[in-house]
């Protein structure tokens, strides 16, 4: 299970995941720049870190290493809310609060998600007779 990404973490790895390309410190740096004060070497220490917990593999360009993000932001997001639902001792009622939290769009998606998952991933056929075998 993945960590939480830190607040800088997830500026980056939003950025790298949007871009959906090899990125440099200079360009993560430079859009970074036009939200907050922020040093070249504070987003090469980030990366570095990231690169480090697996969240980014890069290679060198140059002079530079450009980053490629290893997953995506949605796998990312599933497991945060898997491991939070793992978390519950009673995984039914943390869904249902869950679902109750969400908004008419959120649900719609939900029901989007779950049509697709059972179009690709069907659940095999109930046995004929749907019980035990029949004494003979």
């Amino acid at each position: 299970m993945p960590r939480p990404l830190g607040e800088l973490e997830d500026a980056v790895m939003t950025r790298v995941w949007q871009w959906n390309r090899p990125v440099t410190v200079r360009e993560v740096l430079e859009d970074l720049q036009q939200e907050r004060s922020i040093a070249y070497t504070t987003v090469m220490t980030v990366m570095d870190n990231l690169h480090q917990k697996g969240w980014v593999r890069r290679e060198v360009e140059g002079r530079a290493y450009r980053y490629t993000a290893v997953s995506t932001r949605a796998a990312y997001s599933a497991a945060l809310m898997n491991e939070a639902w793992a978390q519950s001792d009673n995984p039914a009622a943390a869904l249902v609060a869950f679902f109750g939290m969400m908004s008419p769009e959120q649900r719609e998606s939900l029901n989007d998600a779950i049509r697709i998952v059972q179009r690709d991933n069907p659940l095999p056929a109930p046995e004929e007779g749907g019980g035990e075998p029949a004494a003979s």
